[in-house]
């Protein structure tokens, strides 16, 4: 049996493996190949439009939240929480080209024992906060209401998710027909956006167990028992040597570990409205590099190679994380986003449009690789830390 990796041993998993193997006989849809299920139209009955139904959370970056809350009592935390879970559901569905008029129901977990009301109403307005701010930038999303429920017996803490429904025109749809000779063209994790309110370090919701882990030292062992399943072998919690409140600088800015690794999720819905507005038709596929990092495209292409030969540079988080935990590089970019989390595959002739629409939000893009015919599907990175091939 080949050796667990320190993700596997954490109780979580970058491809998902057994999900996927549970799920593999269901119906995948309108359209198998779409980065989301699309479903014929029960909601009108009109053949010329879909519906959308997406469901995401926030994962473990909760638990994350939790403690830092606890250790410097501030509560603007659960915004970015509510952002986390928002943008995991908005930017999947973009990558089908679903932008806007979507509905948005919550579900929510709580220990009461330990997470007050007070949190459950931060985590409330900020979903509020967050809408309107998308709303004043061209997307609509209503909320709905949703379920909020007291479960402290299989919830350690706080289970933050949300699920989303769209009803779009099917001639409107992107689905995935990544082309030999296509261009990526990718858009940044990190940095800021000309709508964020601060810097973001491109963490995103996903890799977070092992961001948490690898970071933080044994200090939160005994301070926070209630932040990590107790069944996980003592050798993978909590390993690293920084506590929360610890500062890091980075471009000459002071944070702490905390606020770097709870950055908010970044939508790119803006810059994609704007992109599809006018290139949707050039546009063969949209990869959100969520759970499974750099890899996540395998899962929708037959018989190419995906090649990235000039990937950005490593932000500062992910460096840290690595040289903390010493985890293998070629795990990090099947973990992590490790520089970036939106790809849009389309010809070369079409790629400086997509570059100019994300730097006119502020969001640094540029062209990472292309994608080839080959006998199976793979994909290839060669970066400054070696070359990987994942299949």
């Amino acid at each position: 049996m080949a050796e667990l990796s320190k993700y596997d041993k954490r109780g979580v998993s970058a491809t998902k493996s057994e999900v996927h193997a549970a799920i593999k006989d269901l119906d995948k849809g309108l359209y198998p190949s779409a980065f989301c299920k699309i479903l014929p139209d029960v909601a009108g009955m009109d053949p010329a439009y879909c519906n959308i139904m997406h469901a995401d959370t926030a994962g473990t970056k909760t638990s994350l939240a939790y403690m830092y809350w606890k250790e410097t009592g501030d509560l603007s935390v659960w915004k970015g929480i509510a952002q986390d879970a928002i943008i995991m559901n908005l930017d999947d569905m973009a990558c089908v080209g679903c932008l806007d008029q979507i509905i948005l129901s919550s579900t929510i977990g709580r220990n009461k024992n330990i997470i007050t009301g007070e949190v459950i109403q931060a985590v409330i307005q900020g979903t509020t906060i967050l809408l309107d701010e998308l709303r004043q930038l061209g997307i609509h999303i209503h909320l709905a209401g949703g379920e909020t429920a007291d479960v402290g017996d299989v919830v350690r803490t706080i289970d933050v998710g949300y699920t989303a429904f769209a009803r779009m025109k099917r001639n409107e749809l992107i689905i995935n027909n990544i082309k030999a000779g296509d261009v990526i063209v990718a858009w940044s994790s990190s940095g800021q956006a000309t709508y964020e309110s601060a810097y973001n370090s491109g963490m995103g919701s996903n890799g977070l167990t092992s961001a948490r882990h690898d970071l933080l030292s044994n200090y939160h062992i005994k301070a926070y028992p209630d932040s990590f399943d107790s069944n996980t072998p003592r050798e993978v919690v909590y390993t690293g040597s920084k506590k929360l409140t610890d500062t890091v600088e980075v471009d000459g800015k002071t944070f702490t570990v905390g606020q770097l690794i709870l950055s908010p999720t970044r939508t790119y819905l803006p810059p994609l409205s704007k992109l599809l507005a006018t290139h949707r038709a050039h546009i063969h596929g949209l990869i959100h590099c969520t759970g499974g990092g750099q890899t996540k495209v395998i899962k929708f292409v037959d018989g190419k190679r995906i090649v990235k030969d000039n990937l950005f540079p490593v932000p500062p988080l992910f460096q840290l994380i690595q040289s903390e935990s010493g985890t293998g590089w070629k795990e990090m970019y099947q973990v992590f986003n490790m520089g970036h989390r939106m790809e849009v595959y389309l010809p070369e002739a079409h790629a400086q449009a997509a570059i100019d629409v994300a730097q006119s939000f502020g969001i640094e893009a540029r062209i990472v690789g292309y994608a080839e015919d080959a006998s199976e599907s793979s994909v290839y990175l060669k970066t400054p830390h070696g070359v990987f091939e994942y299949h």
